[in-house]
């Protein structure tokens, strides 16, 4: 890192000018005006700005919707023996994470239930379960997309909409598929 880089915030939404380096610290001088330090591992050097709207004026904003999200699969037939398994279910309600949501944000809340939800995915790649059942509740749908953004990470896994009989709308069922041994 020199001094006239441009860098970027690592955390933040913060851009500008280095000033100074140290081995210690970066100081820079913001788009704003002001003169900010940070630890040499919490920027990064980009090339200059371009303006937002001139890097995605070839893209139309239907094919940026299809990269984003990944599809929502229908669900694939069950074997019978597949059936006969129940699928590991993990309810994702805060209320069932913790004791008391007392002095936690709803961003706390939200990385506790997606922790959660991949700390028990991958217990189930780990353990061969094949079918893994979230249970996240209807709301606004933050938690959902969320999940299926976390979901769409995974190469071995489909997921689609839970049994409704069972479950209503506020539930994602997960297919993981094994490699055989």
């Amino acid at each position: 890192m020199n001094i006239g880089d441009y860098i970027e915030v690592l955390d933040d939404t913060i851009k500008g000018h280095v000033v100074r380096v140290t081995p210690q610290e970066v100081t820079m001088l913001s788009t704003e005006g002001f003169e900010l330090s940070f630890h040499p591992d919490e920027v990064v050097v980009i090339s200059e700005e371009v303006p937002i709207k001139s890097a995605f004026a070839t893209i139309d904003e239907e094919s940026l919707r299809k990269d984003v999200l990944p599809k929502r699969r229908q669900k694939a037939p069950l074997t019978k023996r597949e059936k006969s398994i129940p699928p590991m279910e993990v309810d994702l309600h805060i209320e069932q994470l913790v004791d008391s949501t007392r002095n936690m944000t709803n961003y706390d809340m939200l990385t506790l239930q997606l922790e959660t939800a991949r700390r028990q995915l991958e217990f189930a790649i780990a353990q061969r379960i094949q079918r893994v059942v979230f249970i996240h509740g209807v709301g606004e749908g933050v938690l959902r997309t969320e999940l299926e953004f976390l979901l769409g990470r995974y190469s071995n896994v489909t997921f689609y909409d839970a049994e409704y009989a069972k479950y209503g709308v506020g539930a994602t069922e997960v297919y993981i598929y094994q490699k055989a041994k």
